[in-house]
This record gives structure tokens, sequence and C-alpha cells, in this order.
């Protein structure tokens, strides 16, 4: 899989470009703030209808237009697709493929998937739960673009039950008469069954993932390992089955209710949980050298791209200004391991940022303009 052409209008700093994408690495090259990051970033947002950057969408649109476009032909062996989303801050996004009337947005999951590292993912192991939970989710949809209606529909039900928490919580410090909690059982239920789901894939995920992840650590460190992934869950057991996470979390419901009342929101749920992530005995959050912490972060999205391709569909691998965080030994393994993807794209601030393996196509990225060289 591989991106043949970009297009952007009026994303971040570009009101409009057009960048030609060959197979192999291409490097985006210029000083800091000229552009290189939001190329990637839009290919990224492609893939996960996200960015990498920032929670929302309105920093994407450049100031003073009112929508964004990105637009992407997208090769994966004989086939060729355009995929198009229209970003419009405040309302709901479009989107399209190959110039057809107007698709979901989460419709067009799938047809492209990347992998992206960026300096950023040093919260996957500095920082909170919600950085890791993240992590997870965008990658188990990668796998299975069907998990981000599922995701969608946990986000809808956590909502609704969390507003009838609320109201009970405010009822009741307010002295008010006590609320009718009888649909309280039925959220429950809601979000047992598609928190099973969620679950569910996390936990394969971690299966599958936690082998790739030792191998790339010890590629990137040798003898500093080994690491392990250890998922903490809010709703404590032993359950893998959906139908066995259902019964833990309805019974960790039940449990928590009382509290849940007390403080108006939901305790118990994927929303919740956290994944641990070992160095050797210890975790790595707090333990971890600055060196260790980049290895691990690394260590990861490379797990991510090595699932990825062993499942059969090679994503495209972006390094948003890596190298020139790393000292040379790593720099010079990391660009082993992946000067043979079939698309790699790199972001850095000068040529010498770039190891000389990755030999490929150049651009110059100033002020807004992008110029192959």
């Amino acid at each position: 899989m591989h991106v043949t052409h970009l297009s952007l209008a009026d994303f971040r700093s570009y009101a409009r470009v057009e960048v030609p994408l060959d197979p192999g690495v291409t490097a985006f090259v210029g000083p800091n703030g000229q552009g290189k990051t939001n190329l990637v970033e839009a290919v990224g947002y492609l893939a996960t209808l996200g960015s990498h950057r920032v929670s929302s969408d309105a920093p994407l649109v450049r100031m003073g237009a009112d929508r964004a476009i990105v637009r992407a032909q997208v090769r994966q062996g004989d086939r060729q697709q355009l995929v198009e989303l229209e970003l419009n801050p405040g309302k709901a996004n479009r989107a399209r493929i190959n110039r057809s009337s107007q698709v979901r947005p989460r419709d067009v999951l799938g047809i492209l998937r990347t992998v992206l590292f960026a300096p950023e993912d040093l919260a996957l192991v500095k920082g909170d739960p919600g950085e890791r939970r993240r992590f997870l989710d965008e990658l188990i949809t990668a796998r299975s673009p069907r998990m981000a209606g599922v995701r969608s529909d946990y986000e809808r039900v956590l909502k609704q039950r969390n507003t009838l928490l609320k109201s009970a919580a405010l009822a009741r410090r307010h002295g008010g008469r006590s609320m009718d909690l009888s649909t309280l059982d039925v959220w429950d239920q809601h979000l047992a069954r598609v928190g099973a789901e969620l679950l569910a894939q996390r936990l394969d995920l971690i299966a599958a993932i936690q082998p790739l992840a030792d191998k790339a650590y010890e590629q990137l460190a040798p003898g500093g390992g080994p690491i392990a992934l250890e998922y903490k869950p809010s709703a404590p057991g032993e359950a893998h089955t959906r139908d066995d996470l259902y019964e833990q979390l309805m019974a960790a419901l039940a449990e928590a209710r009382k509290q849940e009342i007390e403080r108006g929101v939901t305790l118990v749920g994927p929303h919740r949980d956290d994944l641990l992530l070992k160095l050797g005995q210890l975790p790595a959050k707090g333990y971890a050298s600055h060196g260790e912490s980049w290895s691990y972060a690394l260590a990861l999205r490379l797990a991510s791209y090595d699932l990825l391709r062993a499942e059969g569909n090679e994503p495209v691998l972006i390094l948003d200004d890596v190298f020139a965080e790393l000292d040379t030994r790593r720099r010079e393994r990391l660009a082993e391991l992946v000067a043979p993807g079939e698309q790699v794209l790199v972001t850095a601030a000068v040529d010498d940022d770039v190891p000389h393996l990755l030999v490929g196509a150049r651009y110059s990225v100033s002020d807004g303009v992008v110029e192959r060289v």
C-alpha cells in the first residue's frame, strides 16, 4: 500500500498544495515551522480520522477558511482509490471515495493504513492512560475498521449514562426527590455489551503485539529488555471471551453503582482502563530513562507496523521529526528496520538528520512551498 498523490486545500498552512509521491522513502526536509509535519499529518488523518497533534479539527483548517480538504490517491496492488475528506469544524465532516456520492467519514477507514511515529509518542510511555488507550483503539480500528462503529457506540452510551448519573448526583446534593434510576439498568447492559466487544479486541491485540514489541525493543536497544504489556482493567477479573467480559463488566457496574451515583460519573469500563508498560520488572513510566522511553515508544510503533504487515496489508510508515531525537546507534538501527518498507515518509529539519540508508525522493519545504529536489 502506498499514496501516489496528496492534495490539500486550506489545510493547516497550505492554501493549496499538490504532492506526487513514489513508493519507497520520501523525505520532506526544511526548517521548523515551514509545513513539513502538516503534510504527513494529513496522510495520517486520512487513515485514522484524527490528528496526532491536536484533539479537534478546528486547528487543521487554515486561518480565514471555513473548511479544509484532504485528498489522496491510494494504491494497493493493482487497485487505486481516491479518498477525500472535507473538514468542517462545528459541523459534520464529509467524505467521498472515488468522487462518488457522499459517504460517512468512517467508511473510508481501511482504504489507507498508516503507522505514525512522532515526538508526541513519548506520551505513550510517560503520559496519562488516555494516551495508551488511544494507541490500542486506533490500532484495533486499523486491524478491523468496523471497530470505529463499536468505539462510537461506546462513547454514545457512556455519554448517555453519565448524563443520567450526573442528574442523579445533582438531585441528591440539592436535597430533591430521588430520581427514578430504573433506566440505569438498561444503560448498564448497553455499556457492558459494547464495552465487552471493545475489551475483547484490546486483549486480543495485546496478545498479538507483545512478542513483536519485545523483538523490536531488542533490535533498537540490544540487551535492554525484556519489555511486557499488561492490561489493567477497571473491572477486575480474568475473563477474555465477550460473554465472560460482559458478565465481568455487569458485576463491576453493580458494585460501583452507589459510588457512581454519588460522584455522577461512570467509574467502570474500557474508558477507565490502562495499559501497563513494563521494562524488566519495573513500570517504564517513572523508571525508564529518556533514551529507554524513546526506544519503548518506537518499539510499540514498529510492532504495530509489523502486525499490520503480517496481516496482509502493509501500512505507510510515517516518521515525523524522529531521527533528530535519537542517538547515532538508535538512529542507524531504526533506519535499518524501516528502509525496506513499501512507503516510508520522513520529515527532518536538515538533510543530515535523514540516515544515509534511507535513500529515495527528497522534497524541500519552505514557507509553504513543497518542491522536489
